[in-house]
This record gives structure tokens, sequence and C-alpha cells, in this order.
């Protein structure tokens, strides 16, 4: 019917949003392209998590406003984050934009097309955040043998510094046998991977059935057939338990992989960020995970430069850096965003100090994953295929360590010719920059 541009920012969780409104848009006749120029609308889909996730959805609409101008693309319809966030502010400075939607309207995406299309101006829809559609077809947009399964939606942490409770509502979690359907449904169409994503996956189950019930999900998913790798993200280090870390002990198809956003070590800060725990508690924790998951890769996240952040509790995170070793990191400077809590705190830094602190920690880290890479050398690791790059005959891959999209590869050559998506065992040889190099074992 029409041919139809989509462009998908921010985190995983919105990609998931996205493609469950292709699904919808495909069924309905119309043509999805990935070339933008000559589309009838461009859909984009926004995140508003921080300051740099902002400007870079206000750009994206920018540049295509200036293609609507030049006769390139039709309509623009804007989704996700952005208009729960900043809805009347939209509406009025971004008038090149032919829809602005809330969540809760990603289901009537057809209809909103086909209003934009037929000539309606300005359509804005706001329903209930709860209206996000949960289920449902997705159109993939990852490739073709790995997709992220959500499992819950929204957060209740009430963390000072976020503002995805008041964009996304409260956390509340999928129905077990709606997910099985759908990683069901993911495997049958060639998906070996699931990574499994929410605001705060270990959190599952506890507004269903009163506790976390991430363990009884996961042995669950481990019986599907065509599943080889399920990959944990975004877990919170209060609700890991000792349940969830001897299944994964004990299950080859959880890889060793967990990403806990620790986000400080200090007390004092993570108090005002609304973080339980201590610096002293999180290494207590990170070496019974080691002692229970010897090969456990470990990945985190942090906050350089909170307000309030003293000489001394930032020197007690970048000790806590050194102490934990984690195998991947990544450090952000702290964002002021508009109704949160944190905004309104005493003792604000200034951007450059927040990015010096930042990159301090960054560097910091960037020695330990070097050392790490370099501990792999002459191991045995299993390897997904990700693409081959003729120029210097060689495959990129992913093994456990590695997850999609947010970590590095592994590059190796073979002597017989593979394809994305199979699994090979990879001896490696040298490492460059954190990155693995090696050879398919023959």
């Amino acid at each position: 019917m029409s041919k139809i541009g989509f462009i998908s920012l921010g985190c995983p969780k919105n990609q998931v949003d996205g493609e469950r409104m292709l699904a919808l848009l495909q069924n309905a006749g119309h043509e999805i392209v990935d070339d933008l120029d000559g589309a009838d609308a461009v859909i984009v889909n926004t995140c508003a998590f921080i300051e740099d996730a902002k400007q870079e959805a206000i750009e994206t609409i920018l540049d295509m406003a200036s293609m609507k101008e030049d006769g390139m693309i039709g309509k623009i319809i804007v989704t996700g984050c952005l208009p729960e966030r900043y809805r009347e502010e939209l509406l009025r400075e971004l008038p090149e934009a032919d829809a602005v939607l809330g969540i809760g309207a990603n289901g009537d995406i057809v209809s909103i097309i086909e209003q934009v299309l037929g000539g309606e101006e300005c359509v804005e829809r706001f329903p209930p955040k709860t209206d996000l559609p949960e289920n449902g077809a997705r159109v993939l947009t990852s490739p073709a043998h790995w997709a992220y399964l959500k499992i819950a939606e929204g957060c209740s942490n009430g963390c000072t510094y976020c503002a995805i409770p008041q964009i996304r509502g409260k956390f509340r979690s999928r129905q077990p046998q709606d997910i099985l359907d759908e990683a069901a449904r993911l495997a049958a169409g060639g998906v070996k991977e699931l990574v499994l994503v929410a605001q705060d996956t270990a959190r599952y189950g506890e507004d269903i059935c009163g506790k976390p019930a991430l363990a009884a999900l996961l042995r669950e998913l481990l019986k599907l057939d065509g599943i080889r790798w399920i990959r944990l993200l975004y877990c919170y280090p209060e609700r890991i338990n000792d349940e969830l870390l001897e299944l994964m002990a004990s299950e080859e198809k959880i890889l060793p992989y967990l990403d806990i956003p620790f986000q400080h070590a200090d007390r004092s800060v993570l108090r005002a960020m609304g973080r339980p725990g201590s610096g002293e508690e999180y290494l207590a924790l990170i070496e019974k995970i080691r002692q229970k998951i010897p090969e456990i890769t470990l990945r985190t996240s942090l906050i350089a430069g909170f307000p309030g952040e003293t000489e001394e509790a930032f020197e007690a995170l970048a000790e806590f850096v050194k102490a934990a070793r984690f195998d991947r990191l990544g450090c952000f400077a702290y964002s002021r965003e508009e109704g949160t809590k944190a905004y309104d705190l005493p003792d604000q830094w200034d951007e450059q100090t927040k990015r010096d602190r930042a990159e301090i920690i960054e560097e910091q880290q960037g020695f330990i994953t070097e050392e790490k890479a370099k501990e792999k050398i002459g191991k045995e690791l299993p390897v997904l295929v990700e693409g081959y790059d003729g120029y210097t005959d060689s495959y990129t891959g992913r093994s456990p360590a590695d997850a999609p999209e947010i970590d590095r590869c592994v590059y190796f050559t073979s002597k017989k010719d593979l394809s994305d998506g199979d699994l090979v065992t990879v001896r490696i040889f040298s490492c460059r920059d954190g990155d693995l190099l090696g050879e398919v074992c023959d």
C-alpha cells in the first residue's frame, strides 16, 4: 500500500516496541523500506533517557524534516519516549511532525498511518502507557540468528537520577506463557540466541507472584528447541539470588554473563541516587558470583559526577573498579534530567568535571579489559558467527562474553565457509585493543 521507513533509537526495549509496530504495518500490507528516499512516511522511534539521547532524537527528527522539505519523504511520525516526556514541547517546537504518539498508541500505528497519509494534520494520541502492546508478531531488526526478548516493561526502582518511571510507568512483568510463546516463534524463525531485557530483568515476576521469578522463567525457556544461548542483561544487584546463580552454573544454555548496573560504590552517593548497597556489599556479591560461576563475564554501568560526589567518593569508585576487575564496563557522566529528584540536589558538578571523571574510570578499565583479553590467548571459545569481511578474509563473531551491539567481537579465520548464525569453536592466538583474534579449530 505505502512505503514506510523506520528509524529506531535508544535501548533494546524500545527496539522491540518498534519491531512490533513494523509487524503491524507489514501485516496491513505496507512495505517497510530501508532506503528512506521515496518513503511515503518515516517513523522515528525515539529515546529520551538522558540528554545525549534527547539530542540524537531531535537531530534525527530535524534531518527527516529537511528530507521532507526537499520532497524526499512524505510524512513524519514521532513515537517512543521523547513524546511521552516532552509532549507539549514537541507539538510546539516541531511542527514538521505529522503525528506525535505516546507509547500506548503503538498498537494503533496502522490506523494512524492511514490518517496521516489521508491528509489529517498533526495527529496526536496519548492513551495510557499500559496500552503499550506486549505481545504479537515482530519484524526483527537484529540479525536473524539472535533477538532481544523483552520480559517486562517500566520500572519501580525510583532511582533519583532516572526518568524511566515517568516515561514508561511502573514495573510490570509480562505473563510467562506470552513470553514462552514469543520465544518459541523466534526459535522457529531461526533465532539461536535470546537476549533477555527489561529495565530490571532480575525483578521479573515480583508483581505477578510476589517474589522474583526469573529462574522459573529460565527453566521453561531452556526447554525450547533451537535456542542455543540465553543471555541476561540489566540484572540489578539486590535481586541476584542463589537460585539464579545456581541455575546459571548448571545450565550450558544460560551464558555465564551478567550485566549488573551497580552505578556507584560510595555509600553516600548510592543513597543520594536512591540505590541500596555499598561498595563492600557489591564486592562480596561479585566474589560470590565468581565462586559459583568461575567463567562468568561481568559487565556494569557506572555514573560519575553525581551531585555531591566528593573527591573521596570518586576515589572510592575508582578503587571499586580496580578491585572488582569487571570484564566489561561503561562509565557515563551524570546527566541532569528535568523531573527527577536528583535535578534539584545541591553540589551539582560542571560538565567538564563530570566528563573528566567518567573518562578516568573508562581509561582505568581499559587496562583491565586488555589484561583480561590476553588471559584468553591459547583458549578455545564457542563463537556465534556474525559476518564475513572479504577484504581481510576473516569472520567476525561473538563469544559468550560478548553481548550484541555493546561488547567487542572475535575476529577469526576458517578453512571452510561459514554462515551467519553458525556456532563454531575458535582457538584464540592474539588480541588487539581488547578484541580477540583466532582461527576455527579443525
